[in-house]
């Protein structure tokens, strides 16, 4: 009689959670109204003569209001230059104008869908839950394609679907953030962690690539994470499947064509790989002219055109891969199809240019009033005084990202609000902007699975549908919250190990700051 009341108690919470996240407005009406809302805590932090001392400098820090002639004229000149100017908004488009094409061409479902058909049957789930976590790669394409292909390769070995769904789901939304390669997240995060981390010290530089040494590590902690939560917890829960057959056989098999597309895109792929370590060996090699990607002056790789142009690498990877599967595979016929493929990845920008605009002005107010680094001196002051270890700070930090992201589900719109708050406050302690992203995203990725403001949430109950009529919310969050919790506390123990090793968290990315003098 126990598990009743576990579900009756589940339910409220979800329904708490549920109306707590429906009256919250659009992210982009959210911003505009905490535009509005810096203006106004700008004239009455001036009113009230909130100075701090900088810390590093010595000098008093004064709030400037905006709700003035001088502020209403910055803001009328400098609206247009706040939007275009806005880090991680040319790096996302340039990033994903490369990976429409790689996904317009039909290389990165194929590809997918190659990871999980490949698979011995004893290694399906682990397959299925590491090309999950891989998917984050080409954006969102996972949900839409491997989350079904997954549930029908489950059943067509006859294991249950809605367990390999769920495995799948776990991969491509718990573990969203972690990647052997970079993707459109990683200069989308540094660029809102370079906006903030400028805050405190003007000119400093996140790179895309931040993050890259713990996120890799990761796969393969959520992959071995999620394939025993799938094959001990949820699947035995979920018992024998004994509904209809679903099965497309076009979805569970590879064609001549996707087989001829994906050698193309193979042998393309060597050959970007093998231009890339040439242009990154150390000069003087026995290769003639490599390190022509590396620092012209010092030689160095870590500050060079090949970390700084993250971007531009990933724009032409994508382009080259997808079209060497598109001309292969028959998908790209003309150079209008790559047109296509990139107009119609920027279709689906809309809305974030959107919000993008707003965040924008949200984060020039909150720096030009200064609102920002007060907020973080008096903040680092305060968590100074608690006598909190780096080690409970950052689980803490983690837990409130976790909990946020139930009320919020764009990982860019919540980085945007906490950015520059925690990342200069954390830096005022001594940790580096790159660390304070990597916690972010650990808290971030893990309830995704279970937040029903997650975009996609309602996809998967419709794709749980399927093969379980009677499937709703509640459902699918009683399947996915042993992964949240899993995830939640393993990869928060994985950094707590990385803290403690001293590990950085990327190239040229180390935990703390150098200390001044």
């Amino acid at each position: 009689m126990a598990e009743p009341a576990k579900r009756t108690l589940l339910s409220r919470f979800l329904g708490i959670v549920e109306r707590g996240g429906n009256a919250l407005p659009h992210p982009a009406t959210l911003f505009a109204l905490m535009a509005l809302g810096v203006i106004l805590l700008s004239a009455i932090a001036a009113q009230f003569d909130l100075t701090v001392t900088h810390p590093g400098t010595g000098k008093p820090i004064q709030p400037v209001s905006l709700l003035s002639l001088a502020g209403l004229h910055r803001i009328m000149t400098e609206m247009v230059s706040n939007f275009t100017g806005f880090a991680p908004l040319g790096t996302v488009l340039v990033a994903m104008l490369g990976i429409a094409v790689a996904e317009g061409s039909g290389l990165i479902g194929a590809g997918l869908k190659l990871v999980v058909l490949s698979a011995p049957p004893r290694l399906l789930t682990m397959a299925v839950v590491f090309a999950g976590v891989m998917s984050n790669t080409g954006g969102e394409v996972g949900y839409v394609l491997l989350i079904p292909l997954a549930a029908m390769m489950f059943h067509a070995v006859g294991r249950h679907p809605i367990a390999g769904l769920a495995a799948a789901f776990a991969g491509v939304s718990g573990g969203y953030s972690a990647n052997l390669f970079l993707g459109t997240v990683d200069p989308l995060l540094a660029g809102l962690s370079e906006e903030a981390a400028r805050i405190i010290t003007p000119g400093y530089e996140v790179n895309p690539s931040a993050n890259y040494y713990f996120m890799f590590t990761s796969v393969f902690l959520i992959t071995t994470l999620g394939t025993v939560v799938t094959e001990r917890l949820v699947e035995p829960r979920l018992g024998a499947y004994t509904g209809a057959t679903h099965t497309d056989a076009s979805a569970t098999t590879l064609s001549a064509t996707e087989k001829r597309g994906l050698l193309a895109a193979f042998l393309a792929a060597l050959g970007v790989t093998a231009l890339l370590l040439w242009g990154t060996l150390p000069p003087g090699g026995p290769i003639p002219g490599g390190g022509f990607l590396r620092d012209p002056a010092t030689g160095d790789l870590l500050r060079s055109p090949f970390m700084s142009g993250i971007v531009a690498l990933i724009f032409f990877a994508g382009v080259v891969l997808g079209l060497a599967y598109g001309l292969a595979a028959g998908t790209i016929r003309s150079d209008s199809d790559v047109v296509k493929s990139m107009g119609k990845a920027m279709e689906t920008l809309g809305v974030y240019l959107v919000l993008v605009f707003f965040a924008a002005q949200f984060v020039a107010f909150f720096n030009w009033t200064n609102l920002g680094l007060i907020f973080a001196i008096k903040g680092a002051a305060a968590l100074q005084a608690s006598g909190l270890g780096t080690i409970p700070l950052i689980v803490s930090f983690i837990l409130v990202s976790a909990t946020i992201n139930l009320f919020m589900g764009s990982a860019s719109a919540k980085w945007a609000i906490m950015a520059p708050v925690f990342v200069p406050m954390f830096m005022l302690l001594g940790y580096t902007p790159e660390f304070t992203q990597a916690a972010y995203r650990i808290g971030d990725s893990t309830t995704n699975v279970i937040s029903p403001m997650m975009t996609y949430f309602a996809l998967i109950i419709a794709f749980m549908q399927r093969y379980q009529p009677t499937a709703g919310l509640g459902t699918l969050v009683a399947t996915m919250l042993p992964y949240s919790v899993t995830f939640l506390v393993g990869w928060a123990l994985m950094l707590v190990v990385w803290i403690l090793a001293g590990l950085p968290v990327g190239p040229g990315a180390g935990l703390y700051l150098p200390q001044a003098g």
